[in-house]
């Protein structure tokens, strides 16, 4: 009995359920923090050179191990998770495989073991906690990424303020401006998601727009500026869809005629979105890149040149492209593309199996569940986004982790305990 009692003592002094939860949340937001790339980027890398910095790769060791970690405290509840997600498992396995046929292995296979990393941990997320949790959990990192960004422009504008180009427009914790306008944008949209589950703190979180709403305008960023417009007009007409038939006949047929106009005008005539947001398409020469990259692909359809490596190799298919386009290209400017150079239109087949899932599962929930109000508009921008920005399969972004743990809790029963 004395030892019975002994261990009764020792379980209520450290009990597993109060202690062990808070420390997954607090090593949650710790990574999403890392995922970010706030402050340790602009401190540690170049960024046109991102691979050069062994000091920041080095962080991510400890990332991915506990990671592993985490997920091997709960094997059979990822593994579940993973299944029913299958289309992101196989792309990150897709773009492993891709090292056997890459113009550059070694860059591949270290990229791919990246982005393996960075799915389990969106994979661990989406099994580990409900969207209760999850939702204040990336509430409480956009927070902390938020006030870190006001007191970098405010207090140490040398740092947080850009000088040289674009001058005086904030950039908070990242190389630029447009960074932290994307940031804030999504900071938007977990608040208001956050405070859909959360009536307790309801009015905090709905408070917190306001700030992040106000680094969105410093940041001089209008495409993040519409991405926020999304995030508060969504969750809105997702409100207004379930309060009769009539206003929900309302709010999906406006919301459909506007993704479908924004998806035209992206599609067909780029340029003229591009204007309205401030940037000369001839400027960027997006529709130039990607002319001259659909040759490219045509060279290698299937399979593409290898995950991670068509922009690393100088005198590589990219340095064509660069010649016809004048101008020393990044990136693709397009995460459908971005994929096809990586893994072929197999990889974009395997991309769109995933987006098409998850988009009609949160359409799905449009008359009931609270995480409609995170998950619809969240897939929403991240769809109109990725026309313009090579936002998909990117190893160790956080718009990846949110994609992946959101894509995979979407694939779960909507009975299922955390």
């Amino acid at each position: 009995m004395n030892a019975l009692h002994r261990a009764a003592v020792w379980r209520s002094a450290f009990p597993r359920l109060t202690f062990l939860p808070l420390l997954e949340a607090a090593l949650a937001v710790l990574a999403i923090l890392l995922f970010s790339q706030a402050l340790l980027g602009p401190l540690l890398v170049d960024p046109l050179k991102p691979d050069a910095a062994e000091a920041l790769r080095l962080v991510w060791l400890p990332v991915y191990g506990v990671t592993l970690i985490l997920i091997a405290m709960r094997p059979l509840a990822f593994l579940e998770t993973a299944f029913r997600a299958w289309p992101l498992v196989l792309l990150a396995v897709l773009a492993g495989l891709s090292n056997f046929w890459s113009i550059d292995p070694d860059i591949t296979s270290r990229r791919a073991l990246a982005l393996v990393m960075t799915t389990l941990f969106g994979l661990w997320l989406a099994s580990r906690f409900d969207w209760k949790s999850l939702l204040t959990i990336l509430a409480v990192s956009f927070a902390i990424l938020m006030i870190g960004s006001a007191i970098a422009g405010a207090l140490v504008p040398g740092f947080g303020v850009m000088q040289q180009i674009h001058p005086g427009a904030w950039r908070g914790l990242w190389w630029e401006k447009n960074t932290l306008g994307a940031m804030m944008g999504w900071a938007v949209l977990a608040f208001v998601g956050a405070a859909a589950f959360d009536a307790r703190r309801r009015m905090l979180w709905l408070a917190l727009v306001v700030p992040a709403l106000a680094l969105v305008l410093l940041s001089t960023s209008r495409t993040a500026l519409l991405a926020s417009f999304i995030a508060i007009a969504g969750p809105g007409m997702i409100a207004m869809a379930r309060r009769d038939a009539a206003s929900s006949a309302i709010a999906v047929m406006a919301g459909v005629v506007g993704v479908s106009l924004g998806i035209l005008v992206l599609v067909i005539g780029p340029g003229v979105l591009l204007e309205a947001l401030g940037r000369d398409a001839t400027f960027t020469g997006r529709t130039d890149i990607w002319e001259a990259l659909f040759r490219q692909i045509r060279e290698r359809p299937l399979l593409g040149f290898g995950y991670g490596v068509f922009w690393q190799v100088e005198l590589g298919p990219a340095h064509w492209v660069r010649l016809e386009t004048s101008w020393p290209v990044p990136t693709a400017h397009n995460g459908w593309i971005e994929t096809a150079l990586a893994t072929g239109l197999i990889g974009v087949g395997v991309a769109v199996i995933a987006y098409a899932g998850a988009l009609g599962s949160a359409a799905m929930r449009l008359v009931r569940g609270n995480e409609t109000y995170w998950a619809l508009p969240f897939l929403v921008m991240w769809g109109l986004i990725s026309f313009s920005e090579s936002n998909l399969a990117e190893q160790n972004s956080l718009m990846w982790v949110m994609f992946t743990a959101t894509a995979a809790k979407l694939a779960q029963p909507r009975e299922a305990a955390p």
